[in-house]
């Protein structure tokens, strides 16, 4: 939590003059039982309704003041909350863009999405809070206490018993509370769990016809939910009644002891009301404090696990391009993607996902990517724009190390098309301008025809302006893939990479889209990944993994000659039954 105090630093001003017009409305507070003691002992006593105007109005003054200095302070706590959580979300948000795909995997989308949220709201509160009432409530406590000595130094020494009697039940119920109240946190993040995971499923639990069961895994985790609360709530609780009974305790003592002393002419009967006002005065701070307690613990757990994940390091920092030597200059001409004996294993698995692959694709070719499920396919084409790292040799294009690229430059010659088709809520000349922010509509409409896409637009009104919803719900499959593939063309990259992106595309369509891309200017060098061989068959060069190793490379003709993996896939798909 520490750590996040540096987006404090902007707010120095206000972290200052937020507390201290809290403190100012507080002293006039304190005021308040001197003016109802002075309206007692001198206009009541006296008769005398003018006095008693002039201190009425004196307390509609303070009272005043002190709502003013009041907004005072909550303005600046507000600034300074408000810009405190702005700044550590645009942090926090730049930080997770630097995350490979590595840390994204490790930390969870779920997890950072509550980071984001929930955590860093808690936490602007925490500051909030801390900001108007940290100061206030002790400088109330200790002020009436001396308040009381400034009356009478006899009533005053209750004060000094009941205090830290007070003290010790309300920190004392905290203490146990707190950590209960984290558990609490923890079942709640877990119930949240289940809800997200419910949402985001729905399709899936109901295809399977799985409500019932998903009803009763989420009204197990609330009732545990439910029982930590209502244990907590039965700790807290006893924390009123007690508080109730010393502070009562303590003014039949002050009234005894008032009463005493007003019968011996030592004290009058206002100052006896002055400290009853400061005791009850004492009371309420005291809970206030106490639920400023509560809210600063779940403010400094957020805060932690916020920065948990502003601590966490990208394990592909920015780097310098180094520039091309005079061996890379020559095999530009020639060897665009090189993999030398390259392994990869993800973080905490206990096997390479790819051992020893080894091949070369020169400039302009077309490559296939095939094996069966879990073969590593996706894994080899995220290597190449260096989503993840290899743990084992590397990987090299237009023969340099991927790693000595500079991400902006390597993410600018590789276009890839992912197997789950992503559209942003917007239009569609906004989507496929994240291929090119400054394409015109005539290179747009290339990239379209090329992906099969122009039908797609041209049946939608309002054409390239037509509104895309969230995801692209509005949109089959079929045209969310072809719209993907269109805006990866639109940059014109030199490796484009389709990862599986055409398994919603009939054969005719597939096939034009292929033929497109082979006729196109400049012609890329192209990785398709598919699990069909009627995809790939035309490929320059295939590539046929099996369990993270290659089992196969050369053409289509070829690997149905000696390549056994590859002629049980083919096989599978056209044999006739």
């Amino acid at each position: 939590m520490k750590n996040l105090l540096v987006y404090l630093k902007n707010y120095k001003k206000e972290c200052v003059l937020a507390p201290l017009f809290k403190m100012l409305e507080a002293s006039f507070e304190l005021i308040v039982p001197l003016v109802v003691s002075a309206i007692i002992d001198v206009g009541i006593v006296n008769k005398d309704r003018n006095f008693i105007l002039q201190m009425c109005l004196v307390m509609v003054a303070l009272g005043l003041i002190g709502l003013v200095c009041s907004v005072t302070a909550q303005y600046f706590a507000a600034k300074a909350a408000a810009g405190f959580g702005t700044r550590v979300r645009h942090a926090l948000f730049a930080h997770i863009q630097t995350f490979s795909f590595s840390e994204i995997d490790k930390a969870g989308t779920a997890t950072l999405i509550t980071r984001m949220t929930s955590d860093i709201n808690q936490t602007q509160s925490g500051v909030n809070m801390v900001l108007r009432l940290f100061l206030r409530s002790p400088f109330i406590v200790f002020g009436a206490m001396v308040m009381a000595f400034t009356i009478d130094v006899k009533a005053a020494l209750i004060f000094v018993v009941t205090i830290p009697l007070l003290s010790l039940v309300v920190f004392g119920v905290m203490a146990v509370s707190i950590p209960l109240y984290r558990k609490v946190q923890e079942r709640l993040d877990k119930v949240l769990g289940i809800t997200r995971e419910n949402l985001s499923g729905a399709r899936v639990i109901r295809a399977f016809h799985k409500e019932e069961e998903e009803k009763s895994r989420f009204e197990e985790g609330l009732e545990r939910l439910t029982f930590m609360q209502n244990h907590v709530g039965k700790i807290s609780a006893f924390l009123n009644p007690v508080t109730f009974v010393i502070i009562n305790g303590a003014t039949i003592v002050l009234l005894y002891t008032g009463a005493v002393q007003v019968n011996v002419g030592n004290l009058t009967q206002g100052e006896v009301v002055a400290l009853v006002n400061y005791m009850s005065q004492i009371l309420v701070e005291l809970i206030k404090l106490a639920n400023l307690i509560v809210t600063i613990t779940k403010a400094a757990a957020c805060g932690n696990r916020i920065s948990a994940v502003l601590e966490m390091e990208s394990s592909m920092p920015m780097e310098e391009e180094t520039g091309n030597d005079a061996e890379s200059e020559k095999r530009q001409d020639s060897i665009m993607v090189k993999f030398s004996h390259v392994g990869m294993a993800y973080q905490g698995a206990g096997a390479e996902s790819l051992s020893d692959i080894d091949f070369a694709v020169e400039k302009g070719e077309t490559v296939g990517v095939i094996g069966g499920t879990g073969s590593g396919k996706t894994t080899l084409v995220h290597l190449i724009p260096r989503f993840y790292d290899v743990t084992a040799g590397e990987v090299l294009i237009q023969g340099k190390n991927v790693k000595e690229y500079s991400l902006e430059e390597l993410r600018q010659k590789v276009g890839i098309v992912m197997q789950k088709a992503v559209l942003f809520q917007g239009t569609i000349r906004e989507n496929l301008r994240w291929g090119k922010a400054d394409a015109s509509d005539e290179e747009l409409y290339q990239a379209l025809d090329t992906a099969q896409a122009r039908e797609v637009v041209e049946g939608k009104e309002g054409k390239l302006d037509a509104f895309v919803e969230q995801g692209g719900k509005n949109f089959s499959g079929g045209q969310r893939q072809r719209l993907t593939i269109a805006r990866a063309l639109v940059r014109k990259p030199e490796i484009l990479i389709l990862d599986d992106s055409a398994s919603a595309l009939d054969y005719a369509t597939d096939a034009r889209l292929r033929k497109a891309i082979r006729e196109m200017e400049g012609r890329p060098t192209v990785f398709i990944v598919s699990q069909r061989t009627s995809s790939i068959q035309h490929a320059d060069k295939i590539i046929v993994l099996d369990d993270g190793e290659i089992a196969g490379i050369g053409t289509h003709e070829e690997l149905l000659k000696c390549c056994q993996v590859y002629q049980e896939i083919h096989e599978s798909q056209y044999k006739r039954q």
